[in-house]
């Protein structure tokens, strides 16, 4: 049996080894993945926006829809802004809730991410428009290209009153990247797919010196004249880009076009500032809260509850180092859960000490009252524990559903903690109570055992 518990205590040197790296570890890699601490928008500053469907009240916006949109702006947010903490959550049938903390350009940001982001190669025929006019063109939304190869001349008239015709969209395009010509102006690289290889070869090969608009949702950004035809399945999009610009529009065509229209219908900005006094001000409330917690086992308990605060520390330890591995998002509200959890750890551990006490009490040795205690404590102590598992799925479904980040927050960091605390109070407290107080003869020193 002592064989066992040596092991067991092996296993939790290696495990808080570990997790003291991993926790004390910020910025660098580690097995090849970078550790940090993900803040969230509450602690970091930033800003949160609510899209919706630009679509009359109405319309119907099928659940498919919606959930493209969310992944196509998800994949825009992580792809121009790097913001790997960002959320980026379905709200209701209409809406996409978005999170960008420390977002220092909130108004370009949520440009990137509302517009829709269609790319549409239109034939202008021989009477080209200037970039910068918005037109009418006959690709609808939901088709990817066009079926006509063979073009005919456009004839020329006002563009309010023309529907234009797409030879082909943003779809067929397979590799984008931002490039730069002879000049040092920034310009957009594609690659096409086989199909739009082959049809962007026969428009160019039959419409020589006609004009072939190139238009990002319905406005024109440029008009090449096709000098030759194009076989190779690349080409360049040039319009006066900056770099920021630039590289918006990659991201745009990247990762495809909205299915519908989005528009912002609320924003919120947070400052830095408020969010650095925010997080100063919990780690104190939770340092003096764990203080006390700390203080209170060891005068209650004596040695028990000494053992009671390494296993906390432990505790401590794999909690945080599990919040930078997963990674977690820390906010105000998930603060809150990881020291809410804190007490459900030190709960445990009442039940056990007090078993342990009775047990003692009857003149059970210190080996059968350890075990004694923990076989007893442990139906109070997995029913408590599930049973906020189950409150913590509830409230991180509310949150999802509704688009309640700060729920969601809260319900992943009391869910972590208890199951963190679980393993602390059940295995971490048992191993180090066999180590220290097995030799140990309670009937010399029950001062030591709190009775």
């Amino acid at each position: 049996m002592k064989q066992r518990y040596y092991q067991l205590f092996i296993l939790i040197v290696v495990l808080v080894i570990g997790a003291t790296v991993i926790t004390f570890t910020e910025n660098k890699p580690i097995l090849g993945r970078e550790i940090r601490t993900h803040l969230g928008l509450d602690l970091e500053g930033g800003v949160q926006a609510l899209l919706e469907a630009d679509l009359p009240a109405d319309t119907p916006v099928s659940a498919e829809s919606m959930s493209t949109a969310r992944v196509i702006v998800e994949n825009r947010v992580n792809g121009l802004l790097g913001v790997g903490e960002a959320t980026v959550q379905q709200a209701g049938e209409r809406r996409i809730l978005v999170e960008l903390p420390g977002e220092q350009d909130p108004e370009a940001a949520l440009a990137t991410l509302k517009e829709t982001g269609l790319l549409e190669f239109v034939d202008m025929g021989s009477t080209p428009l200037q970039p910068g006019t918005v037109i009418q063109t006959d690709f609808e939304q939901g088709g990817v290209i066009s079926q006509t190869t063979t073009i005919s001349q456009t004839d020329s008239v006002t563009a309010t009153a023309q529907v234009w015709h797409t030879v082909m969209t943003g779809a067929a395009l397979k590799n984008v990247q931002v490039t730069a010509d002879q000049t040092g102006q920034p310009e957009v690289a594609f690659q096409l797919t086989d199909e739009g290889a082959r049809i962007f070869a026969d428009y160019t090969s039959q419409n020589v010196g006609k004009y072939l608009a190139i238009v990002l949702d319905k406005r024109i950004i440029s008009v090449p004249r096709v000098n030759s035809p194009i076989t190779q399945g690349s080409g360049v999009i040039q319009g006066q880009f900056t770099q920021q610009e630039a590289n918006q529009l990659a991201v745009q065509l990247r990762y495809g076009s909205l299915p519908i229209p989005l528009k912002v219908v609320e924003t919120r900005t947070v400052g830095p500032t408020l969010g650095q006094d925010s997080l100063r001000k919990s780690l104190i409330a939770g340092a003096i809260g764990l203080s006390i917690v700390v203080l209170f086992m060891a005068l209650y308990y004596r040695v028990p509850g000494i053992l009671a605060d390494v296993a906390l520390v432990t505790y401590a330890l794999l909690s945080f180092a599990l919040f930078k591995l997963i990674p977690v998002t820390l906010t105000l509200p998930g603060i809150a859960g990881f020291v809410l959890s804190i007490g459900m750890a030190v709960d445990a551990n009442v039940l056990i000490f007090e078993r342990l006490k009775e047990e003692l009490r009857e003149g059970k040795t210190l080996r059968q009252a350890i075990d004694l205690g923990w076989r007893r404590a442990w139906p109070s102590i997995r029913d408590s524990n599930f049973s906020t598992l189950i409150t913590c799925a509830i409230l991180f479904w509310f949150g999802s559903a509704f688009g309640a980040s700060i729920v969601k927050g809260f319900a992943v960091t009391l869910a972590l903690g208890v199951i963190v605390s679980m393993f602390t109070a059940i295995v971490a407290t048992r191993t180090y109570l066999h180590i220290v107080l097995d030799n140990i003869k309670q009937s010399e020193k029950p001062e030591w055992f709190g009775i």
